[in-house]
């Protein structure tokens, strides 16, 4: 408690900077190695005990696991510990973000089961090497990383912008390959699917083959979508390709045009056509590509209730999680653990829609779990909720469903990253770097 509390002192004031920030020193990055775990997070628990210190993750996969079948929940047996509702929410206020607070007020059956905590997040051994080299090597120039590869690039970190690349470089299996379904819920409570397609996913930043100057020159992380359905749409092909600089290189195959053309404005605040609208192309994974926008400050560090350990809601059925007004609660896990309090504010000669936003990275796996965001007027517009799971045949844990739900409209967009026939599978070797070209993309492109 007393090395968060330092942090978060330490911590609140610092925002993005134009110049360079430097890589920590040595003696900073020992911390790794003693009271941090090797990913950056506090290894001790908290003063009561109902976040438990961290003993290695859960790192081995259980008996009679095959990797490519559908990954068991390690916690079926557990019952929540306790509900949070809006009779009682108020208990808990200081552990819940502004959208669950609003969830709660505006919807009477709403609710937050919450489980006992389990600090399951872990990393294969060449991964935590890495990442130590990371802290003293890496740099932030602008928004640009330099000298990253392989881990978390600032695990120990000093701004905001260094935490929101935390989430973009968390740890990832090099080669993915999930089917991939996208609901759209309009203020009637009416359902529908905005997309059925397979991603194929290569990610050369955890890639061994790869190295700190490769990874300067190509892109850190890159997913071709095959579209399938709605039957209007099949055929269509979306590619992006994210890279250190901060910068997005995308294209899109179109079936009536017969051509692969380059599709410069998939970012941001550009509505998301793969979810009907409902949100924007930096929603997806609670945040998701260039950050330039806005300056990004860190609040400090807190405990909240967030989802984790989600592996039941891979296993529950889409009709079964799909509600009018929200996903079902009684298939979401909820656990308290220490997450990272991220702000951003639209930069100085910067355009966004959404003038403030706010996201919270889970402690041990840096992943973005919650992500809220305001409009000019200063009403909470959006919230995002993640749903991260365990792999542990890598180990991580990992964020495969999520949903964005528009306060403003009323509506809700759930994405859905796997199906009770087709489980998630990494991809040993991951897809070809030809596959996601321009030209791979015209030979992919049939119809």
């Amino acid at each position: 408690m007393k090395l968060m509390n330092a942090l978060s002192v330490a911590l609140l004031s610092l925002t993005t900077a134009s110049g360079a920030l430097a890589a920590v020193g040595a003696d900073e990055a020992a911390k790794l190695k003693t009271e941090l775990t090797p990913l950056g997070a506090e290894k001790a628990g908290n003063k009561d005990g109902s976040i438990p210190a961290w003993t290695g993750g859960y790192a081995k996969a259980p008996a009679g696991y095959k990797q490519g079948t559908p990954r068991i929940d390690p916690f079926a047996d557990e019952k929540p510990l306790f509900t949070i509702t809006a009779a009682n929410m108020a208990q808990y206020a200081d552990k819940l973000d502004e959208g669950q607070v609003y969830l709660l007020k505006k919807y009477p059956d709403y609710k937050l089961n919450v489980y006992k905590t389990h600090r399951t997040a872990a990393a294969p051994e060449w991964v935590y090497e890495e990442t130590f080299k990371n802290a003293t090597r890496t740099k932030l120039e602008g928004f640009a990383v330099k000298n990253a590869f392989g881990g978390p690039p600032f695990p120990i970190p000093k701004s905001g912008a260094e935490v929101v690349w935390n989430h973009n470089l968390r740890v990832h299996p090099a080669g993915i390959v999930w089917p991939m379904h996208s609901y759209v819920i309009d203020a009637s409570g009416t359902s529908a699917l905005a997309t059925g397609a397979v991603n194929e996913i290569r990610v050369p930043y955890y890639e061994k083959s790869e190295s700190v100057e490769s990874l300067q020159k190509g892109y850190y992380f890159g997913v071709l979508q095959s579209v399938s359905a709605p039957s209007v749409r099949a055929g269509e092909l979306l590619m992006f390709r994210d890279s250190l600089d901060n910068t997005r290189a995308s294209w899109q195959y179109l079936v009536g045009q017969r051509r692969v053309r380059r599709a410069p404005n998939l970012c941001c605040d550009t509505p998301n056509f793969v979810n009907s609208g409902v949100d924007f192309f930096d929603q997806p994974f609670i945040f998701f590509g260039p950050m330039d926008r806005y300056d990004w400050k860190i609040v400090g560090k807190k405990e909240m209730f967030i989802p984790y350990n989600n592996n039941r809601l891979l296993l529950t059925p889409h009709k079964d999680l799909i509600g009018k007004n929200y996903t079902n609660p009684d298939a979401v896990r909820w656990e308290l653990h220490r997450v990272w309090e991220i702000e951003g504010t639209v930069r100085e000669g910067q355009r966004d829609v959404r003038a403030r936003r706010k996201l919270y990275a889970d402690e041990d796996s840096w992943t973005m779990v919650i992500g809220n965001t305001w409009d000019a007027q200063g009403r909470l517009w959006h919230t995002s909720v993640g749903y991260p799971t365990l792999m542990p045949e890598m180990p991580a844990v990992n964020l495969r469903h999520w949903v964005t739900m528009d306060f403003i409209k009323g509506s809700y967009t759930v994405t859905l990253n796997t199906d009770e026939k087709s489980p998630i599978q990494i991809a040993e070797p991951p897809p070809s770097a030809n596959l996601l070209t321009p030209e791979g993309m015209v030979v992919r492109g049939v119809r």
